[in-house]
């Protein structure tokens, strides 16, 4: 039976858990910022349009690294509010090398 999660401070482990290839954690940067430049492009041009893309890119890269490269099903199934604040939380960490890699190499 599965471990059913009851806080962030708890999950996130087990996100990290699931993030360990390289790759996948690559296209999780590049789907976040992604997401974060068509936010912006949404909100400074006033065309908000831009914003239907911003699950799209979040999600198809993350999905791409969790189905070639890690091999596993992404945690967003299960626990949706959870994999989305953790997504921001390695996203941040990756930019600010707090998160390494398994091989304890830096992402930047």
């Amino acid at each position: 039976m599965e471990k059913k999660y009851k806080t962030l401070k708890e999950f996130y482990p087990y996100y990290l858990q699931e993030h360990q290839n390289p790759t996948c954690r690559r296209l999780h940067f590049i789907g976040t910022g992604l997401l974060f430049v068509i936010l912006g492009i949404g909100i400074y041009t006033g065309n908000y349009l831009w914003l239907v893309a911003i699950p799209f890119v979040g999600y198809g890269f993350a999905w791409v690294g969790h189905f070639f490269f890690e091999k596993n099903k992404p945690a967003t199934f299960q626990y949706p509010l959870y994999s989305l604040a953790s997504d921001f939380i390695l996203f941040f960490e990756l930019l600010t090398g707090k998160e390494k890699f398994k091989n304890n190499a830096k992402f930047l």
